[in-house]
């Protein structure tokens, strides 16, 4: 089966993990659950025959979803965004929401692939803010679309909450989540900016709808903060292996470095 790419950038993706690690995870399972999508690095690395694949993001849904269905009319509208971008072309499009879910899916692609390194914030109205970054390219060579949405079409695409999805997952399913890390290993810029999305007690509302989904038989594998915190967290309920990664977030070279994450199986 052939692979593809992830389609988008972001902060704190796993296509390291896809790339080196994926022994860590079960080779047969029956439904896999992702309720942190993000840009779905493992996702498109295993490639699963069933899928659930969930966000709190609406926009990220939309602009699968959006994909899944036509992913013509998606790629139309990013074409018309790679010969129109510049500074003002990119701040323009930023201010504009489309109604037509297309043109949403085109301005979320086009907006992450042309923002400072890949990140998406909002601010207090919901609107994204991210400043121009220094790509040029808004196509890429290795885009395959059409790939991408072959992947998904035995996917469901739900915009829920993260405890909502696993209480699906039963016996041989395999659930992967990748939380926003809110207690953080250390030089991660975006603590503050998780904290918002997820806070401790979501933490531990995460780690007791795990453990649910494993008892009723399902497998889990957990990417988190190499924290003292986490490891308290699921000690002595899960396994937790320490795993090397190197950081791409910061916005200088000084601050892209090898770090630690956990990686916490339940298989």
């Amino acid at each position: 089966m052939s692979k593809c790419q992830p389609f988008l950038n972001w902060a704190g993706g796993k296509r390291w993990l896809a790339a080196k690690k994926l022994s860590f995870f079960p080779s047969s399972y029956a439904t896999y659950y992702e309720p942190f999508l993000g840009s779905g690095a493992i996702f498109f690395t295993l490639l699963p025959t069933n899928a659930v694949l969930s966000d709190t993001n609406l926009e990220l849904i939309l602009t699968y979803r959006a994909i899944k269905s036509d992913w013509r009319a998606v790629l139309s509208h990013l074409q018309e965004h790679e010969k129109r971008h510049c500074k003002d072309y990119y701040y323009g499009i930023r201010r504009q929401i489309p109604e037509d879910n297309y043109r949403k899916a085109a301005r979320f692609i086009y907006l992450n692939r042309t923002c400072w390194n890949g990140l998406f914030r909002v601010n207090k109205k919901g609107q994204f803010n991210v400043p121009i970054g220094t790509k040029t390219k808004v196509l890429r060579s290795e885009d395959d679309f059409e790939l991408i949405a072959a992947r998904l079409r035995h996917c469901r695409l739900l915009y829920s909450d993260f405890e909502d999805v696993i209480e699906l997952a039963g016996r041989d399913d395999l659930v992967y989540v990748d939380p926003p890390y809110t207690i953080s290993h250390s030089d991660n810029g975006f603590i503050k900016y998780n904290e918002k999305l997820f806070d401790w007690e979501d933490q531990v509302r995460l780690r007791d709808a795990l453990m649910r989904a494993r008892s009723r038989g399902a497998k889990v594998v957990v990417s988190n903060a190499y924290h003292q915190s986490i490891k308290q967290l699921y000690d002595g309920l899960f396994t937790l292996v320490e795993l090397s990664r190197f950081s791409r977030i910061s916005g200088k070279n000084s601050g892209r470095k090898a770090g630690q994450e956990y990686l916490i199986l339940g298989v």
